[in-house]
């Protein structure tokens, strides 16, 4: 049998389409390209160099995903794109123009411009992943090397954002901050998540009869339940003081969509002279000496 070879056009084509339009030597080899055609490539300018070993099949200036994915390549074997740079990747935090964080073996991988080389001892196979096709560590172990370089705020917004995005795995968390072993950042991670390791919410009724019982029990003016006012149905109101107090559940307020309309609908409250104020689950089970407090200055 005859083994008909692919022109290395078409293998330098097919790889850059799976990849972002980056490839590295090293790939280009094992796929039966020569170096002495790749060097050919590269003088002719169908390949551009990104970093050494790795280049862009195309001129045009590269994305992110590109350039994440260019300078995992240029990590050698078993890198992943880490800390900022993957937590820009998973949309926890924005995306910004600075190097890119990528984590390898220790004692192996290679160093490049441009590039912040992190080194690790060892990488549980539950902190690899991939996303957009570049090889990154996953949101748990993301978050705890964001924790080692960026303010407390910033990783709080981070974990905010990836409980809101559907990625927070408080199990996969748990697992990471156990094999931390005193890493910097940990222990602000850990008190981050006693804030979002909340008690079960409840449902709509124990809410509100929750919020009731404490109206009895510090002796403050009891209100009117699920009445209307300026055309909404609200959760509680005091007519004589103009006040609403609503009641977040996170079943019916945990989206997009709520989010806004809860807003629009505190907006034509306020504007028909009614002040609003929003009571969480967590600040009802938590605070509620603050929540007494606000209530009493408000009747």
């Amino acid at each position: 049998m005859v083994l008909v070879r692919q022109h290395p056009d078409v293998v330098i084509a097919e790889l850059a389409a799976r990849q972002h339009g980056v490839v590295s030597r090293r790939q280009l080899v094992a796929a039966g390209v020569t170096d002495r055609v790749i060097d050919h490539r590269i003088g002719v300018r169908r390949l551009r160099r990104v970093h050494a070993g790795v280049y862009a099949a195309g001129g045009s200036e590269l994305t992110p995903p590109p350039r994440h994915l260019a300078a995992v390549l240029a990590c050698g074997a078993g890198a992943l794109l880490s800390h900022r740079s993957a937590a820009a990747l998973w949309d926890l935090r924005p995306a910004a123009a600075e190097s890119i964080d990528v984590t390898i073996p220790r004692g192996g991988g290679r160093r490049q411009a441009g590039i912040v080389v992190h080194t690790t001892r060892s990488l549980a196979p539950a902190d690899c992943s991939t996303c957009g096709g570049v090889p990154c560590t996953s949101p748990a172990r993301t978050l705890l090397d964001l924790a080692a370089v960026v303010s407390p705020r910033s990783l709080a917004r981070a974990l905010e954002q990836s409980v809101i995005l559907r990625l927070f795995d408080r199990n996969a968390l748990g697992d990471v901050l156990a094999r931390a072993n005193g890493r910097r950042g940990a222990g602000t991670l850990r008190r981050l998540l006693d804030v979002v390791d909340d008690v079960p919410p409840p449902s709509r009724s124990e809410l509100e009869r929750r919020f009731l019982d404490l109206l009895r029990d510090a002796a403050l003016p009891m209100a009117v339940v699920n009445g209307s006012v300026a055309g909404y149905e609200v959760d509680f109101h005091w007519p004589a003081a103009r006040l609403v107090v609503e009641t977040d559940g996170r079943a019916t307020h945990d989206n997009v969509l709520a989010f806004e309309r809860d807003r629009a609908r505190d907006l034509d409250l306020e504007l028909a002279g009614w002040r609003v104020v929003r009571i969480s689950w967590r600040q009802l089970h938590d605070h509620p000496e603050r929540i007494v407090a606000l209530l009493r200055a408000r009747l």
